[in-house]
């Protein structure tokens, strides 16, 4: 099957997820010798208008995993911007050190309803937003070179290809179960959906957290007499506090900190990529 156009396509707060789908489509590109296209819809301002591929195209795709699944915020996004159009496509989500639970196949589903073809899919180890002390510096060196050996493997499987297959097989539960319950160091559910940073008197008002938040929710200083603030939600992908040059920014919620420790005291041990062909 003869594919003209690669396009990297990516939900990505701290860069990670970036990383892992530009090198796959990157090098998908460089093995098969076809045009590299960059769809980054992080930011508000690139959600604004739908997006459509055609049957030339092949997308991969990438989110980071959110309590299991594909994160509840973008998920309306995914279904009302992309169209595939009979483009072929590879779900990829990036995980941090704990498990990926349900996302990659709910992402699968998500591509094949929006009209594309799933034809492989990974789901690959990332340093945690929430702490470095979880898969620190993932991917390494060995990651990388197992996402290139995958792309490749998925360049070479598109060039066998005679007739468009069903649905890649992936693990995960169908019907989609509910997000992950984040548990904290005492066992119990640990509830954080209002926790938001905070900011010590060391800002210097820059304004990076306001660029970089993926729901447009922080506000600066307008006057004297105005704050910094987060305004409507959080979705906790911690892009404010790993950009701010000032490392001002902070979480002091109880809940979500004994959440953080709990992560830290189980799921210290590395955890592995998967791959789906």
């Amino acid at each position: 099957m003869k594919i003209c156009n690669i396009h990297a396509v990516y939900f990505s707060p701290t860069g990670k997820t970036k990383e892992v789908v530009k090198t796959i489509a990157r090098e998908i590109a460089r093995v098969s010798d076809i045009q590299y296209y960059e769809y980054d819809f992080t930011l508000p301002d690139n959600r604004d208008k739908p997006v459509s591929f055609s049957e030339d195209d092949l997308v991969i795709f990438g989110t980071p995993v959110y309590a299991g699944r594909v994160p509840n915020k973008i998920l309306p996004e995914i279904q009302r911007l992309f169209t595939g159009n009979n483009a072929l496509a590879v779900p990829i989500v990036t995980f941090g050190n704990r498990s990926y639970d349900n996302a990659l196949i709910e992402l699968r589903n998500v591509l094949e309803t929006n009209g594309f073809h799933t034809i492989a899919g990974g789901a690959f180890v990332a340093e945690h937003s929430f702490t470095d002390k979880l898969a620190k510096g993932r991917p390494r060196d060995g990651d990388l070179s197992t996402i290139r050996c995958f792309a490749s493997a998925v360049s070479r499987k598109i060039e066998k290809m005679k007739t468009i297959p069903g649905p890649i097989a992936v693990r995960g539960t169908e019907p989609i179960p509910t997000y992950y319950q984040p548990l904290g160091r005492d066992g119990k559910p640990a509830v954080f959906l209002k926790a938001k940073p905070k900011v010590h008197d060391t800002c210097t008002l820059c304004g990076t957290c306001a660029r970089v938040c993926p729901v447009g929710s922080i506000r600066l200083p307008d006057q004297e007499t105005d704050h910094w603030r987060v305004e409507g939600i959080c979705i906790k992908c911690q892009a404010c506090i790993k950009q701010c040059p000032a490392h001002a920014i902070y979480f002091d919620d109880p809940a979500f900190l004994s959440h953080i420790a709990m992560l830290e005291e189980n799921y210290s041990r590395p955890a592995e990529n998967e791959v789906f062909l």
